[in-house]
């Protein structure tokens, strides 16, 4: 949908007239409804003026990094984090700016941070054409790389939590190089949502030249300290891999996607969409491992549910369905990782 510009308030009051006199149930009319309702809310609360310079920015820096991204959402992403301080001369932009390029290549779009060091490398490796820079205004640091500063998929924002959701929000993979805080936040962040579901499982890779220990030592704290004091569950640790080469970076994320497709939870059914059919046999093998995750009967193949009908793109893909009991995205993870095997193999 095109931007809606209101060249007088009579033209914006027919807009909110027309969303609150339409009674049908589609639900994006639900929304936008429900979105008018807050903003009065805004003024019946009272809120206080940064409250409501907080919600109005936010606001607007959603919609238009939204409205950005839609055109791409049918083209799989790669958020790339690093160090905006890493020299073109260092073997780690080398290996980022090779790692992109072979993403392109693979048919994937990378997401950085636009700036310099690392983030420019993965959109130097892409190409502009490949990329989105999703900057942050900052004193120092921050400006947009020469890659992708005068691209319409730059999105600049003001506030950090905004951007973070459109890092992960639109990736379909996550891959840290070494970095300073910024990208240990990015990257605990991460592993958080990923660990209590709050973003869908995806591949979270964590780049290493061979004979570096950055990300071996950072694994070794998660195992001795993490694991080690029952902070974490077992089934956490594959959440994350550590890769020393682009190649099999790449390769790792492909087979992420070889079989399993993506999932969605509609009325209480975990629905996974698959890019091949399974055997009795692989469903079978699924109930039989994975069956902790089943609140009542089975993992089952199934028909779309009409909720998914506003995906028409998916609809004509198998899924397998099962009644999920939320406990552990980790072992979903896992169950994903074992689709993937299972639907590899012959016959």
């Amino acid at each position: 949908m095109s931007d809606i510009q209101f060249d007088t308030v009579e033209e914006a009051m027919a807009q909110v007239t027309e969303i609150f006199a339409e009674k049908s149930r589609d639900l994006s009319n639900i929304l936008h409804r429900e979105i008018l309702v807050n903003a009065l809310k805004t003024r019946r609360d009272g809120l206080d003026i940064l409250d409501l310079k907080v919600l109005s920015q936010a606001m607007a820096e959603f919609r238009y990094a939204a409205r950005t991204f839609k055109p791409y959402r049918n083209r799989r992403k790669v958020s790339i984090f690093g160090s905006a301080r890493t020299p073109e001369s260092d073997p780690y932009y080398q290996y980022a700016v090779k790692f992109a390029r072979m993403l392109a290549e693979s048919g994937f779009m990378v997401i950085t941070g636009a700036a310099e060091g690392i983030m420019k490398a993965g959109n130097a490796g892409a190409g502009a054409d490949n990329s989105f820079g999703i900057n942050i205004l900052l004193p120092f640091e921050q400006s947009a790389n020469a890659v992708i500063h005068e691209d319409p998929k730059l999105i600049t924002f003001k506030y950090f939590f905004t951007r973070k959701i459109f890092f992960l929000m639109e990736a379909h993979a996550v891959a840290l190089f070494p970095g300073g805080f910024g990208t240990h936040d990015e990257g605990f962040e991460t592993l958080t949502l990923l660990q209590t579901g709050k973003a869908p499982p995806m591949p979270f890779l964590l780049m290493e030249l061979p004979g570096e220990d950055y990300w071996h030592r950072y694994d070794q704290f998660i195992r001795e300290q993490l694991l080690g004091r029952r902070l974490i569950a077992k089934e956490d640790l594959n959440l994350y891999r550590i890769m020393e080469s682009p190649e099999d970076a790449v390769a790792w994320i492909k087979h992420y996607y070889s079989t399993y497709h993506s999932m969605r939870l509609v009325r209480g059914q975990l629905v996974v969409r698959l890019q091949r059919k399974l055997s009795d046999d692989a469903i079978e093998t699924l109930n039989s491992k994975f069956s902790d995750l089943v609140r009542s009967g089975k993992i089952a193949p199934v028909a779309a549910f009409p909720d998914e009908a506003n995906e028409p793109d998916l609809l004509d893909k198998p899924r397998i369905a099962c009644a999920y009991n939320q406990q552990s995205p980790s072992r979903l993870n896992e169950m994903i990782l074992a689709i993937n095997n299972l639907g590899s193999e012959p016959g």
